[in-house]
């Protein structure tokens, strides 16, 4: 369970077993996550499975100083996110970790040190919110609920294996589903966000009907799905790096922006995310005739 099966086909390595090389940054020691690097693209896998990759303090402190070294990384140009396990992506926040009501003082909640003031694991676990542009692909094998809405909110496109289901059980267990969907709502229709909020733990969305509803980009058999996510984040760290980080950028703030602000600040990224000698060379590759060996999806 400790690790990925081995038809993900590639090297893991936490600190227990991990030999630095040329193809890997130091790395802080690990206890919840697997970590692998090679051509340009990181592997990171949650690795809680006997949790169902639910993340617990030490998950979160991990991943954010995963994103924050990620950043700096300039061997790493593109990321895939998974979970260990066939079980489950991620189960969102170990409950487990912060107690239970009970364990509070009276009119107190988890989480909460007063009612204005909530220690929101967001701010760890999401690439985005820490300042990590570079794209991020999530193969999503198994369960993702509840928290896990934080995580696939911020990466960039979603395959999912056939097997992988979609939920949100907070309003079955008594908290109004808040942040998780906020998360989702620019990566779903309205009504369906709601739909997911509202059922709580009655119904799971299939891996096929988030792909109807543009919430993944491809579906994936399960014993398929890393050589997809491969597949994709290989070609995107082999294209020019300014160019990709220019992309993701623009296309989130086109999210939080109006689309005249937008369009107004492409000018600037355009600029500084197109490196002169990148495109020339791109350029010559173009008009010499040669073409991509592309695939349709």
């Amino acid at each position: 369970m400790g690790t990925p099966p081995a038809r993900w086909g590639f090297s893991i390595h936490s600190r227990s077993d991990a030999r630095p090389t040329d193809t890997m940054t130091a790395m802080p020691e690990l206890e919840t996550l697997l970590y692998d690097e090679s051509d340009g693209v990181a592997w990171v896998t949650l690795n809680r499975p006997h949790a169902l990759n639910a993340f617990d303090p030490t998950m979160q402190r991990e991943l954010r100083e995963l994103w924050l070294m990620l950043r700096t990384n300039d061997d790493v140009r593109c990321v895939v996110l998974t979970g260990a396990g066939d079980k489950a992506f991620c189960t969102g926040l170990d409950r487990e970790g912060i107690g239970s009501i009970e364990d509070q003082p009276p009119g107190k909640l988890p989480g909460y040190n007063t009612p204005w003031d909530f220690d929101d694991p967001g701010k760890s676990v999401c690439p985005k919110t820490n300042q990590m542009w570079k794209p991020v692909i999530a193969a999503v094998n198994g369960m993702a609920c509840g928290g896990a809405f934080y995580i696939l909110g911020e990466v960039d496109f979603i395959i999912a294996s056939d097997r992988a289901t979609f939920f949100d059980p907070h309003v079955t267990y008594g908290m109004p589903a808040a942040f998780e969907p906020i998360f989702l709502m620019h990566k779903m229709p309205f009504q369906e966000v709601m739909r997911l909020s509202l059922l709580g733990a009655h119904e799971r969305m299939s891996a096929e009907r988030a792909r109807e509803i543009g919430f993944v980009s491809e579906v994936a058999p399960a014993e398929e799905l890393a050589d997809r996510a491969r597949w994709a984040a290989q070609a995107i760290a082999d294209q020019p790096e300014r160019a990709i980080g220019g992309t993701v950028r623009a296309l989130w703030m086109g999210l939080e922006m109006s689309r005249r602000q937008a369009l107004d600040h492409a000018f600037l990224i355009t600029h500084v995310g197109t490196d002169p000698a990148t495109l020339a060379e791109g350029q010559a590759v173009f008009t010499s005739g040669k073409r991509i060996d592309w695939r349709l999806r």
